[in-house]
């Protein structure tokens, strides 16, 4: 897939944005880093193609906020998007649709051609994360898998551009921790392939558990309003920026602006995680993320995460993981 930007000027700008994987003389995984300069943005890109599927994660840095975006396929893609951070407005002529990009948020979306407008943020970092796999792989991958992602294939098999749930949905941990993985792989040749291969899968998998289980809840939602929602994701924020020495739910709630019945049940609906669960489990995927660095030993992993004890950590980290921290090393 290429990119046509053009400026406030009308000037055109061609980004290519996948490699072309077909000539069988690349090795099993094709990697690429790219840096671009133009006089609407910067962007750094790392790309990697292997056997229909693309990945592609960087950074953007928009200069103007408005751009005409054109964008064509050589072939059907399927795109699992997260949004790390920064945020914007997409709007598609060709579907009279307006997409939202917000951080911290993700989606599985097919959109084959896209001409419209992008609004951003000047001045402001934009991350983001993506898996793009081919539509027939993907339509063969999650053909006996549920219902949501069923019916997903059936659909973009008539080319029909959608995406599979209106709202986007805040990242997992879990997602986190497997878009680390995928960037910081150390396998090389086949074992590359099979890691990388495998880890998308799962990318899936989450996704789908995620999208499945929102479609299903059917009490009433506590956060009815843009504000609160947008309080929740401060909150989370605020809390794992203090996550060695976290704030009690009462000064949570007063730092995010909202009461804490709100604060409690907002958050459990947001990331289906109480607010301690969730920081609990960011610390633990830290912990493990830690563990590699066989210069620190597991007392100061433990003070370093702010836990009470060495005890303590080793009996999280096992019922975490099912094994201990000396283990997992």
């Amino acid at each position: 897939m290429a990119l046509s930007i053009y400026d406030k000027s009308n000037q055109q700008y061609v980004v290519n944005h996948m490699i072309d994987h077909s000539d069988i003389n690349l090795p099993l995984v094709t990697e690429r880093k790219e840096k671009f300069s133009f006089p609407f943005g910067d962007a750094e890109f790392v790309q990697i193609a292997f056997s229909g599927i693309f990945i592609v994660y960087g950074d953007v840095l928009v200069k103007e906020n408005q751009l005409r975006v054109k964008s064509f396929d050589d072939a059907e893609l399927v795109e699992l998007h997260f949004s790390i951070k920064g945020g914007g407005i997409l709007e598609n002529f060709l579907t009279k649709k307006k997409i939202a990009i917000k951080a911290n948020q993700h989606n599985i979306i097919y959109t084959p051609n896209f001409d419209g407008i992008a609004n951003f943020n000047t001045d402001r970092s934009h991350k983001f994360f993506e898996v793009h796999f081919h539509r027939d792989k993907f339509v063969d991958l999650t053909s006996d898998s549920g219902s949501l992602l069923k019916r997903f294939g059936e659909t973009i098999m008539n080319n029909k551009p959608m995406a599979i749930s209106a709202d986007n949905l805040p990242i997992s941990i879990a997602m986190y921790a497997c878009i680390n993985d995928i960037m910081n792989c150390t396998f090389t040749g086949g074992l590359k392939l099979l890691f990388l291969q495998s880890k998308c899968v799962e990318l899936l998998a989450l996704q789908a558990q995620a999208f499945e289980y929102a479609n299903k809840r059917s009490t009433p939602k506590t956060l009815k309003s843009d504000y609160d929602k947008d309080r929740i994701y401060y909150a989370r924020e605020y809390l794992l920026k203090h996550a060695h020495h976290p704030p009690s739910l009462t000064e949570l709630a007063k730092a995010a602006g909202i009461n804490e019945f709100k604060l409690k049940r907002g958050f459990k609906e947001t990331f289906n995680n109480t607010v301690f669960g969730y920081l609990s489990d960011y610390k633990l995927m830290e912990a493990k993320a830690l563990l590699a660095d066989h210069q620190l030993n597991i007392k100061d992993i433990s003070e370093q995460l702010g836990y009470s004890s060495v005890q303590h950590f080793s009996h999280a980290f096992n019922k975490k993981f099912g094994v201990s921290p000396g283990k997992a090393r």
